[in-house]
């Protein structure tokens, strides 16, 4: 179980290391893992990677293709529930999230993470998709953008849908390519307004930038 008092967003760098090696090393071989555009990522202060969602190779492709600074995971908290599970996501870093319960804890954390100059992964559609399309987002990360004054980096991942979709037992040897975008900073969302009815404007922006990058436009 995870203690709601003493859990906080924090990798240890040798157990996330080694792990970012492993899954690296079985991207490159299995998938022929293509990387491109991760120089895009800001080296310092809160930074917030937002991908399409197809698969459970997502969160590897997308911790591999960046390894400049630890990044932190939103992760259904199912998964801390066998002890290995438990020790391994927290040594990792990762933040625990109920879902479908609107949960604050993990917000909290979120934005926590974010304004101490963290990298945090969100997948802002929610779930992985079941037909390998682009979905709508969730507004939450709206709020998450809004409080925490992060930078988001788009970014679009191809081939995992293909290789492990949703429902699936076996994986694929499917080639794969993760593509980082541009920043979208804090005057882009501003522009669109502020509080609650903006955030699925916020939303929205970023599953255009999302999309654009499927599309190959940037």
């Amino acid at each position: 179980m995870i203690d709601p008092v003493k859990h906080e967003v924090m990798a240890d760098m040798r157990i996330y290391q080694a792990s970012t090696r492993v899954f690296k090393l079985f991207l490159l071989i299995w998938h022929r893992l293509r990387i491109r555009g991760a120089e895009k990522i800001p080296d310092r202060g809160g930074v917030l990677i937002a991908s399409n969602h197809a698969s459970f190779l997502d969160p590897p492709v997308v911790g591999v293709g960046y390894r400049g600074r630890p990044i932190h995971f939103m992760a259904r908290d199912t998964l801390w529930n066998s002890k290995f599970g438990s020790w391994w996501m927290d040594r990792v870093g990762c933040i625990p999230v109920s879902r479908g319960t609107g949960d604050l804890k993990a917000l909290k954390l979120t934005i926590k993470a974010l304004k101490e100059g963290k990298v945090v992964s969100m997948f802002p559609e929610g779930t992985r998709t079941e037909d390998g399309e682009l979905q709508g987002a969730k507004g939450g990360i709206g709020f998450i953008i809004e409080k925490s004054g992060c930078v988001v980096v788009p970014a679009y991942i191809d081939g995992t849908y293909k290789a492990h979709p949703k429902g699936t037992k076996f994986i694929k040897p499917c080639k794969l390519t993760i593509s980082y975008g541009n920043p979208i900073t804090q005057e882009e969302f501003q522009a669109l307004g502020s509080g609650r009815e903006a955030y699925d404007k916020h939303a929205a922006l970023i599953m255009e930038r999302i999309a654009a990058l499927k599309n190959g436009e940037a």
